[in-house]
């Protein structure tokens, strides 16, 4: 059984057991998070939302949070003289799939 879920803007396919990162839900470690915004959920009995499949779940156990790796943003613009470096590096959230409710 696998399901389609929304979180921080993207949508996500999960299944039970799996680990998934995230934007930054600012939990603590060994929290258990719930979502309810569940697009699909699919196996022998499929459910299509819209938008949401109703009183489907999804529950997760975070792991940790950090930060991902660095990206450089370089801007040039040829021939003016225009140089400029930045960094970036995106928190995110890693979560066990626990189980899937529907």
């Amino acid at each position: 059984m696998y399901a389609i879920i929304e979180t921080g803007g993207k949508q996500i396919k999960v299944e039970a057991g799996q680990e998934i990162y995230v934007e930054k839900l600012g939990v603590e470690a060994d929290e258990v998070v719930t979502f309810d915004k569940v697009l699909f959920v699919g196996g022998e009995n499929v459910k299509v939302g819209a938008p949401f499949v109703e009183g489907a779940t999804v529950t997760a156990k975070a792991v940790k949070e950090g930060r991902q790796k660095k990206i450089v943003v370089f801007k040039l613009k040829a021939k003016k003289n225009y140089r400029r470096k930045q960094g970036h590096r995106q928190p995110y959230t890693k979560l066990v799939v626990e189980s899937i409710n529907a």
